[in-house]
């Protein structure tokens, strides 16, 4: 809104210029994100605790987890407000990408809010069933996935990390494969987000690597020397995935162990859709296994547990997530999260590699 009412007063007043430069953009929302979380996150905190919207903790979950009963939830809601705001604010919201994932943020942040909702309501950690979650998330991801492959200048063909020569197209099976990469990078989030900034520490690593990657993304020039996919205007999505990591900071500052406040559903399904559908609009889908490593290891232990279970009627980790496996073998709580934080940037390094690695 700022860049479509100040830029063109450029030509009178030259320093409204620098709304030309996304870099420039993306850092002013950024700043403008962390303003807005550090005001409205103390009173979205006091106003849940004073409506009683507070956790509940599975009953099969870790003992060290029953003294967190009660903290207030939903904590997502501040995350997607800010970085919504900032990204409208700053943005350019007349190109379609944005729009998009913006889109695509708040319909999955609903999803969850209705989740949290339930959970609260029924004073218990049980919410939206399976397939209650999973039919509107595939929904909503199949609509995003039409509206791009419509855009002129997007293609269906996908790039594989490492390799140059190699972009299979995958025409009319694309839209499934969109949907696979969106419900599945939310839902991994999901898994991830159990203990005091676990989640949020990779969420960021993985949004300001698909900051950078956007933006060479959609510079032809850059695209063109590193051999990646070429987007036009796909540059925009840098001062929403900006806005994303300086979301994830403003709600850290409340969720740091000990937590003030949980994420919730609300935050979780929005911010790995967020990542799900940068991703697909970026052309680099598959590197999202790489990029977001720790959410692809707690999606993996779950499968792997349930699996196991009924095959052979064993478990192979004590608990899943893999987080909760460590945290019975003893392991502190910030040193799990500290840990799958230091995880989630060297799997940023190795993703970043790959682009020029071909």
């Amino acid at each position: 809104m700022l860049y479509l009412l100040l830029f063109p007063l450029h030509a009178t007043f030259p320093v409204f210029n620098v709304f030309r430069y996304i870099t420039f953009r993306a850092a002013l929302a950024a700043l403008v994100t962390l303003v807005l979380s550090f005001i409205i996150g103390p009173y979205l905190i006091r106003s849940f605790r004073e409506s009683q919207i507070g956790q509940f903790i599975r009953d099969d979950g870790p003992d060290r987890h029953a003294a967190k009963a009660g903290t207030p939830t939903m904590g997502g809601t501040l995350i997607v407000l800010s970085l919504v705001l900032s990204t409208v604010l700053v943005g350019d919201i007349t190109n379609v990408y944005v729009l998009v994932a913006l889109a695509v943020t708040v319909a999955f942040a609903a999803i969850g809010f209705t989740d949290d909702c339930l959970k609260v309501r029924r004073k218990s950690s049980h919410g939206l069933n399976m397939w209650s979650k999973l039919v509107p998330q595939a929904a909503v991801a199949a609509v995003a996935a039409s509206v791009l492959v419509m855009q002129p200048d997007f293609s269906s063909t996908v790039a594989i990390p490492f390799l140059k020569n190699v972009r299979p197209d995958f025409g009319l099976w694309y839209v499934p494969f969109a949907v696979l990469v969106v419900v599945g990078a939310s839902n991994a989030v999901n898994l991830t987000d159990g203990l005091d900034g676990l989640a949020i520490g990779p969420v960021m690593t993985a949004a300001a690597t698909y900051a950078l990657i956007v933006y060479l993304a959609g510079h032809v020039k850059f695209a063109e020397y590193l051999q990646i996919p070429y987007v036009s205007r796909v540059g925009e999505l840098s001062v929403f995935c900006a806005a994303v990591v300086a979301a994830g900071l403003g709600f850290l500052w409340f969720n740091t162990y000990p937590a003030q406040i949980f994420m919730g559903d609300v935050g979780s399904l929005g911010l790995g859709a967020a990542l799900g559908i940068v991703a697909v609009i970026s052309k680099n889908e598959i590197l999202l296994l790489v990029v977001g490593g720790i959410f692809v290891v707690e999606a993996v232990s779950v499968i792997v547990q349930v699996v196991s279970f009924k095959l052979r009627g064993k478990r192979v980790f004590r608990m899943a997530p893999i987080h909760h496996h460590y945290e019975l073998k003893g392991w502190p709580e910030p040193q799990i999260i500290v840990r799958f934080w230091i995880v989630s940037i060297i799997c940023a390094l190795v993703a970043l590699s790959t682009l020029k690695l071909r």
